[in-house]
Protein backbone atom coordinates (compact mmCIF):
# COMPACT_ATOMS: atom_id res chain seq x y z
CA UNK A 1 0.00 0.00 0.00
CA UNK A 2 1.51 3.30 -0.68
CA UNK A 3 1.91 5.59 1.88
CA UNK A 4 0.00 9.53 1.44
CA UNK A 5 2.43 10.85 4.18
CA UNK A 6 5.65 10.58 5.87
CA UNK A 7 3.51 9.07 8.99
CA UNK A 8 3.40 5.76 10.53
CA UNK A 9 1.19 3.17 9.29
CA UNK A 10 -2.68 3.02 11.31
CA UNK A 11 -2.41 -0.32 12.65
CA UNK A 12 0.92 0.64 14.35
CA UNK A 13 -1.08 3.80 15.63
CA UNK A 14 -3.86 2.12 17.19
CA UNK A 15 -1.06 -0.49 19.18
CA UNK A 16 1.09 2.44 20.19
CA UNK A 17 -1.78 4.31 21.51
CA UNK A 18 -3.67 1.01 22.63
CA UNK A 19 -7.17 2.22 20.41
CA UNK A 20 -9.11 -0.06 20.58
CA UNK A 21 -12.51 0.08 19.00
CA UNK A 22 -14.86 0.50 21.51
CA UNK A 23 -18.55 -0.28 20.87
CA UNK A 24 -20.15 2.30 22.73
CA UNK A 25 -19.15 4.89 20.77
CA UNK A 26 -19.66 2.89 18.01
CA UNK A 27 -16.44 3.28 16.57
CA UNK A 28 -15.50 0.90 13.47
CA UNK A 29 -11.40 2.27 12.24
CA UNK A 30 -11.12 2.10 8.65
CA UNK A 31 -6.99 1.53 8.36
CA UNK A 32 -6.51 1.01 4.78
CA UNK A 33 -5.36 4.69 3.95
CA UNK A 34 -5.97 3.85 0.23
CA UNK A 35 -9.57 4.13 0.80
CA UNK A 36 -9.78 7.14 3.38
CA UNK A 37 -7.85 8.72 0.42
CA UNK A 38 -10.50 7.72 -2.27
CA UNK A 39 -13.08 9.17 0.54
CA UNK A 40 -11.61 12.16 0.72
CA UNK A 41 -11.21 12.64 -2.60
CA UNK A 42 -15.04 12.19 -3.33
CA UNK A 43 -15.61 14.79 -1.23
CA UNK A 44 -14.41 17.20 -4.32
CA UNK A 45 -11.72 19.38 -4.61
CA UNK A 46 -10.73 20.37 -0.83
CA UNK A 47 -7.86 22.87 -1.64
CA UNK A 48 -9.69 26.13 -0.38
CA UNK A 49 -12.24 24.93 2.03
CA UNK A 50 -12.23 23.76 5.72
CA UNK A 51 -13.59 20.54 6.98
CA UNK A 52 -15.38 19.42 9.53
CA UNK A 53 -14.75 15.89 10.49
CA UNK A 54 -16.53 13.72 12.83
CA UNK A 55 -15.16 11.35 14.94
CA UNK A 56 -11.88 11.42 13.37
CA UNK A 57 -10.91 8.42 15.67
CA UNK A 58 -7.06 7.47 14.89
CA UNK A 59 -6.27 9.67 12.26
CA UNK A 60 -6.81 8.03 8.89
CA UNK A 61 -9.68 10.06 6.78
CA UNK A 62 -8.28 13.45 8.75
CA UNK A 63 -4.74 12.33 6.86
CA UNK A 64 -6.29 11.53 3.72
CA UNK A 65 -8.53 15.08 3.78
CA UNK A 66 -4.97 16.82 4.70
CA UNK A 67 -3.28 15.25 1.76
CA UNK A 68 -5.75 15.96 -0.57
CA UNK A 69 -5.01 19.39 -0.05
CA UNK A 70 -7.86 20.85 2.88
CA UNK A 71 -7.16 24.10 3.47
CA UNK A 72 -7.84 23.01 6.94
CA UNK A 73 -9.43 20.73 8.82
CA UNK A 74 -11.60 21.04 12.38
CA UNK A 75 -12.00 17.25 13.92
CA UNK A 76 -14.31 16.48 16.81
CA UNK A 77 -13.72 13.94 18.84
CA UNK A 78 -15.31 12.26 21.97
CA UNK A 79 -12.66 9.67 22.49
CA UNK A 80 -10.21 11.29 24.84
CA UNK A 81 -8.02 8.29 23.90
CA UNK A 82 -7.38 9.37 20.31
CA UNK A 83 -6.08 12.74 21.63
CA UNK A 84 -1.91 11.69 20.92
CA UNK A 85 -2.81 9.94 18.04
CA UNK A 86 -4.33 13.32 16.13
CA UNK A 87 -1.89 15.86 17.97
CA UNK A 88 0.57 14.27 15.99
CA UNK A 89 -1.29 14.41 12.56
CA UNK A 90 -1.37 17.87 13.57
CA UNK A 91 2.20 18.75 14.17
CA UNK A 92 2.75 16.68 10.75
CA UNK A 93 0.68 19.80 9.38
CA UNK A 94 1.19 22.58 10.98
CA UNK A 95 -2.17 25.21 11.33
CA UNK A 96 -4.13 22.63 9.61
CA UNK A 97 -5.72 20.33 11.95
CA UNK A 98 -7.73 21.55 15.05
CA UNK A 99 -9.13 18.79 17.44
CA UNK A 100 -11.61 19.20 19.73
CA UNK A 101 -12.65 17.05 22.67
CA UNK A 102 -16.34 16.94 23.11
CA UNK A 103 -19.74 15.07 21.63
CA UNK A 104 -20.42 16.12 17.92
CA UNK A 105 -24.18 16.59 19.10
CA UNK A 106 -22.98 18.88 21.41
CA UNK A 107 -20.11 21.30 20.22
CA UNK A 108 -20.50 24.27 17.76
CA UNK A 109 -18.42 24.09 15.03
CA UNK A 110 -18.54 27.33 13.34
CA UNK A 111 -16.72 29.41 16.14
CA UNK A 112 -14.04 27.59 14.26
CA UNK A 113 -14.41 27.18 10.54
CA UNK A 114 -14.52 29.43 7.51
CA UNK A 115 -16.63 28.91 4.93
CA UNK A 116 -16.35 27.47 1.96
CA UNK A 117 -17.21 24.55 4.32
CA UNK A 118 -17.78 20.71 3.63
CA UNK A 119 -18.29 17.96 5.91
CA UNK A 120 -15.86 14.93 5.40
CA UNK A 121 -16.59 11.87 8.05
CA UNK A 122 -16.54 8.33 8.77
CA UNK A 123 -19.74 9.02 11.45
CA UNK A 124 -19.99 6.65 14.41
CA UNK A 125 -22.79 4.18 13.96
CA UNK A 126 -24.87 5.40 17.01
CA UNK A 127 -25.05 9.25 15.88
CA UNK A 128 -24.81 9.19 12.25
CA UNK A 129 -28.81 9.76 11.38
CA UNK A 130 -28.73 12.42 13.69
CA UNK A 131 -26.03 14.52 12.59
CA UNK A 132 -27.32 13.90 9.19
CA UNK A 133 -30.37 15.15 10.16
CA UNK A 134 -29.90 18.52 12.30
CA UNK A 135 -27.41 19.58 8.40
CA UNK A 136 -30.86 19.25 6.57
CA UNK A 137 -33.10 20.77 9.10
CA UNK A 138 -31.02 24.52 10.10
CA UNK A 139 -33.06 27.47 10.53
CA UNK A 140 -31.76 29.18 7.35
CA UNK A 141 -30.86 27.93 4.34
CA UNK A 142 -28.64 27.69 2.80
CA UNK A 143 -26.90 25.59 5.24
CA UNK A 144 -23.31 26.40 6.31
CA UNK A 145 -21.77 23.43 4.33
CA UNK A 146 -21.60 23.17 0.63
CA UNK A 147 -21.09 19.25 0.66
CA UNK A 148 -21.26 16.40 2.80
CA UNK A 149 -19.84 13.26 2.52
CA UNK A 150 -20.50 10.66 4.80
CA UNK A 151 -20.13 7.05 5.56
CA UNK A 152 -23.25 5.07 6.79
CA UNK A 153 -24.41 1.31 7.21
CA UNK A 154 -25.45 0.64 3.81
CA UNK A 155 -28.66 0.02 4.71
CA UNK A 156 -28.93 4.26 5.69
CA UNK A 157 -27.43 5.72 2.90
CA UNK A 158 -29.88 3.17 0.66
CA UNK A 159 -32.50 5.37 2.78
CA UNK A 160 -31.10 9.01 1.67
CA UNK A 161 -31.10 8.26 -1.97
CA UNK A 162 -34.15 5.76 -2.30
CA UNK A 163 -37.01 6.83 -4.57
CA UNK A 164 -40.65 6.44 -4.28
CA UNK A 165 -41.89 2.84 -4.51
CA UNK A 166 -39.05 0.78 -3.36
CA UNK A 167 -38.88 -0.16 0.55
CA UNK A 168 -36.06 2.14 1.69
CA UNK A 169 -37.85 5.12 0.48
CA UNK A 170 -38.95 6.97 3.26
CA UNK A 171 -39.05 10.24 5.20
CA UNK A 172 -34.83 9.98 5.09
CA UNK A 173 -35.00 10.47 1.36
CA UNK A 174 -37.73 13.03 1.25
CA UNK A 175 -35.78 15.22 3.73
CA UNK A 176 -32.29 14.46 1.76
CA UNK A 177 -33.52 14.87 -1.69
CA UNK A 178 -36.02 17.71 -1.09
CA UNK A 179 -32.74 20.29 0.11
CA UNK A 180 -30.03 17.96 -1.79
CA UNK A 181 -28.41 16.17 -4.71
CA UNK A 182 -27.15 12.70 -3.08
CA UNK A 183 -25.61 9.90 -4.24
CA UNK A 184 -23.72 6.99 -3.05
CA UNK A 185 -20.14 7.38 -4.05
CA UNK A 186 -18.28 4.10 -2.37
CA UNK A 187 -19.15 0.78 -1.18
CA UNK A 188 -16.96 -0.88 1.79
CA UNK A 189 -17.35 -4.14 2.93
CA UNK A 190 -17.00 -4.87 6.75
CA UNK A 191 -13.56 -6.46 6.23
CA UNK A 192 -12.58 -2.78 5.73
CA UNK A 193 -12.85 -2.13 9.34
CA UNK A 194 -11.71 -2.85 12.72
CA UNK A 195 -13.76 -4.73 14.13
CA UNK A 196 -15.35 -5.63 11.13
CA UNK A 197 -19.22 -4.96 11.84
CA UNK A 198 -22.16 -7.34 10.81
CA UNK A 199 -23.26 -4.93 7.95
CA UNK A 200 -21.76 -3.34 5.06
CA UNK A 201 -20.92 0.72 4.82
CA UNK A 202 -21.50 3.04 2.35
CA UNK A 203 -20.35 6.11 1.64
CA UNK A 204 -23.01 9.31 0.43
CA UNK A 205 -21.86 12.48 -1.38
CA UNK A 206 -24.38 14.97 -0.87
CA UNK A 207 -24.32 18.81 -2.52
CA UNK A 208 -26.39 21.60 -0.91
CA UNK A 209 -28.76 22.92 -3.52
CA UNK A 210 -29.70 26.99 -3.17
CA UNK A 211 -32.82 26.57 -2.11
CA UNK A 212 -35.33 23.31 -1.72
CA UNK A 213 -36.22 22.04 -4.86
CA UNK A 214 -39.75 22.39 -4.25
CA UNK A 215 -41.64 25.10 -2.30
CA UNK A 216 -42.95 23.81 1.17
CA UNK A 217 -43.32 24.95 4.88
CA UNK A 218 -40.41 22.98 6.35
CA UNK A 219 -42.49 22.33 9.00
CA UNK A 220 -45.33 21.06 7.39
CA UNK A 221 -43.68 18.94 5.27
CA UNK A 222 -41.75 16.76 8.01
CA UNK A 223 -45.33 16.82 10.10
CA UNK A 224 -47.11 15.49 6.88
CA UNK A 225 -44.70 13.16 5.69
CA UNK A 226 -44.15 11.95 9.45
CA UNK A 227 -47.47 10.92 9.44
CA UNK A 228 -48.01 8.75 6.30
CA UNK A 229 -44.62 7.06 6.79
CA UNK A 230 -45.55 6.10 10.31
CA UNK A 231 -48.27 4.16 8.85
CA UNK A 232 -47.23 3.61 5.98
CA UNK A 233 -49.09 0.60 5.00
CA UNK A 234 -52.40 2.82 5.18
CA UNK A 235 -53.54 4.36 2.42
CA UNK A 236 -52.96 7.97 3.08
CA UNK A 237 -56.48 8.83 3.66
CA UNK A 238 -56.09 7.00 6.60
CA UNK A 239 -53.00 7.73 7.58
CA UNK A 240 -53.03 11.74 7.16
CA UNK A 241 -56.73 11.84 8.75
CA UNK A 242 -55.32 14.13 11.84
CA UNK A 243 -52.96 16.24 10.27
CA UNK A 244 -56.04 18.71 9.04
CA UNK A 245 -59.35 18.77 8.23
CA UNK A 246 -60.79 17.50 4.73
CA UNK A 247 -57.55 15.27 4.28
CA UNK A 248 -59.21 13.64 1.25
CA UNK A 249 -59.82 17.51 0.03
CA UNK A 250 -55.90 18.29 0.30
CA UNK A 251 -55.06 15.03 -1.26
CA UNK A 252 -56.51 15.73 -4.53
CA UNK A 253 -55.04 19.67 -4.70
CA UNK A 254 -51.72 17.71 -4.51
CA UNK A 255 -52.74 15.40 -7.40
CA UNK A 256 -52.72 12.31 -5.21
CA UNK A 257 -54.91 9.42 -4.72
CA UNK A 258 -56.68 9.37 -1.53
CA UNK A 259 -56.45 5.34 -1.89
CA UNK A 260 -52.21 5.95 -2.81
CA UNK A 261 -49.76 4.88 -0.04
CA UNK A 262 -46.88 6.97 1.36
CA UNK A 263 -43.99 5.29 -0.13
CA UNK A 264 -45.18 5.47 -3.86
CA UNK A 265 -46.02 9.39 -3.25
CA UNK A 266 -42.97 11.11 -4.72
CA UNK A 267 -41.14 14.26 -3.56
CA UNK A 268 -43.23 17.03 -5.72
CA UNK A 269 -45.90 16.06 -4.53
CA UNK A 270 -45.28 15.47 -0.94
CA UNK A 271 -44.33 19.23 -1.66
CA UNK A 272 -48.05 19.99 -2.92
CA UNK A 273 -49.77 18.23 -0.25
CA UNK A 274 -47.83 20.27 2.40
CA UNK A 275 -48.50 24.07 0.60
CA UNK A 276 -52.25 22.90 0.62
CA UNK A 277 -52.19 21.68 4.19
CA UNK A 278 -50.37 25.29 4.98
CA UNK A 279 -52.52 27.02 3.13
CA UNK A 280 -55.83 25.97 4.63
CA UNK A 281 -54.61 26.66 8.52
Amino acid sequence: MAAIDDLPPLREVIETHGLRAKKTLGQNFLLDLNLTARIARAAGDLQGSDILEIGPGPGGLTRGLLAEGARRVLAIEKDGRCMPALAEIAAHYPGRLQVIEGDALEVDPLAHLTPPIRVAANLPYNVGTELLVRWLTPKDWPPFWESLTLMFQREVAERIVATPGSKAYGRLAILAQWRANARIVLDLPPQAFVPAPKVSSAVVHLTALPEPRFPADPAVLSRVVAAGFNQRRKMLRASLKGVAPGIEDHLAAAGIAPTERAERVGLEAWCALARSVAAAR
